[in-house]
């Protein structure tokens, strides 16, 4: 999950890039791991997460990652991530947080 805002600029290809070479925050998973949704939160409040867990825990999501842009000091700062965070662990999904940084 990443932050709505930073989307508009960031493509996403550091994250992706550290997933297929499962480095970083993928480094745990094994290298037949696939990333299965790549999507916003989608824009303050996060309104869009409730809305996409059912979703994603019916086609078998177990872990979402926290993008680095919605943690680090150098993007906008996440404003609601600390509910962003209790409602995606309230739903029974584990919850990483990093990505690529």
């Amino acid at each position: 999950m990443r932050c709505d805002i930073v989307s508009e600029a960031c493509p996403g290809v550091g994250c992706f890039m550290a997933f297929n070479k499962k480095r970083m925050h993928f480094s745990d998973y094994e290298e037949n791991t696939e990333m299965v949704a790549f999507f916003t939160c989608g824009g303050c409040s996060g309104r869009r997460i409730y809305r996409l867990l059912k979703s994603l825990k019916k086609r078998g999501v177990d872990v979402i990652h926290l993008s680095s842009c919605m943690q680090m000091e150098n993007y906008p700062k996440c404003p609601h991530i600390d509910e962003i965070k209790r409602t995606v662990e309230n739903a029974g999904i584990k919850l990483v947080e990093g990505t690529h940084h």
